[in-house]
């Protein structure tokens, strides 16, 4: 991979991949975002537009197409578990060449169901922690006074990972290559199952589940940090409980905004995932087992 400007290609120009392919090309970098023929000549034609306090209000133009059909540097897979198997039809693996694959996704098993269509070298796994939000195609809320990018991949070769991780930190974000995959999956999962289930189960902010739930929030985050010391990732809950603290008291979930919005949940991506996981290592999550089951009861009223 280039050590200078990169092409990349972004599946999903959402409230994600929006904003990070407005970012990359603001910097210089070559973005094609592959979208549906709708949102694609949205983008064409205008651009994406952001709306940031941390990265200010700008426009920039953007490339856009139905499928990935030229060589690329990477790929950020920046769309919802519930459409990524038919998202990826848009990356055919015949296409790929040797670019990186880097899922921004929530959850934790999606890296598995990536190899089976791609190979293990080139799917690298990467967390962000950012709210951002698609108010209309090409438009991007990016809501959050940060915005952190982890980029592993036990099976990929290093100088990829710090040439994309040098082009993000270049274009804003705060972007770093780190050691061990499932750890880097967990530290996130053990931040966002909390976040997901509770504003969801509620259907309130951040702020409000940390004073009005607290005590659940309390036993939710030991549950699911038990959980992720167990699957290899790190077991802090006064840690987690800390960045709750401090987390901007409005923020909403995406689980949340979906559910508001009648959208489809990733609550078996989160949820799920979290459930099995605890399944297989032994771990008892009553307060988990209990949201997942009433988030999906609410939802499907």
């Amino acid at each position: 991979m280039s050590s200078e400007k990169l092409t990349v290609a972004v599946l999903g120009p959402g409230g994600v991949g929006g904003l990070l392919a407005a970012l990359l090309a603001r910097a210089g970098h070559r973005v094609t975002c592959l979208a549906g023929e709708a949102t694609a000549e949205v983008l064409r034609t205008r651009g994406i537009q952001i709306r940031s306090g941390q990265f200010g209000d700008f426009t920039v133009p953007v490339e856009a197409a139905g499928e990935l059909d030229g060589p690329v540097d990477a790929v950020l897979v920046a769309v919802k578990l519930t459409t990524l198997d038919a998202a990826l039809a848009r990356v055919p693996a015949k296409a790929l060449g040797d670019a990186l694959v880097v899922p921004f996704l929530n959850g934790v098993e999606h890296p598995a169901l990536l190899r089976e269509r791609y190979p293990e070298a080139q799917v690298a796994p990467g967390v962000i922690r950012v709210e951002s939000t698609r108010v209309a195609p090409g438009v991007i809320e990016h809501g959050s006074p940060f915005t952190e990018i982890d980029l592993a991949g036990d099976t990929v070769p290093r100088a990829g990972l710090e040439a994309l991780a040098g082009a993000l930190a270049e274009a804003g974000p705060v972007a770093r290559v780190v050691d061990g995959e499932a750890a880097a999956l967990w530290a996130k999962m053990a931040f966002l199952a909390p976040f997901a289930l509770l504003t969801t189960r509620y259907g309130v902010s951040v702020g409000e589940v940390r004073t009005v739930h607290r005590e659940e929030l309390t036993a939710l985050v030991e549950e699911t940090a038990a959980v992720s010391g167990a699957c290899g990732g790190p077991a802090d809950p006064a840690g987690t409980l800390a960045r709750y603290d401090a987390f901007p008291a409005q923020s909403k979930s995406s689980m949340l905004r979906d559910a508001e919005a009648g959208r489809p949940l990733e609550l078996d991506a989160i949820g799920g995932a979290l459930l099995r996981a605890a399944e297989r290592h032994g771990v008892a999550v009553p307060v988990a087992a209990r949201l997942v089951r009433e988030v999906g009861e609410r939802t499907a009223r």
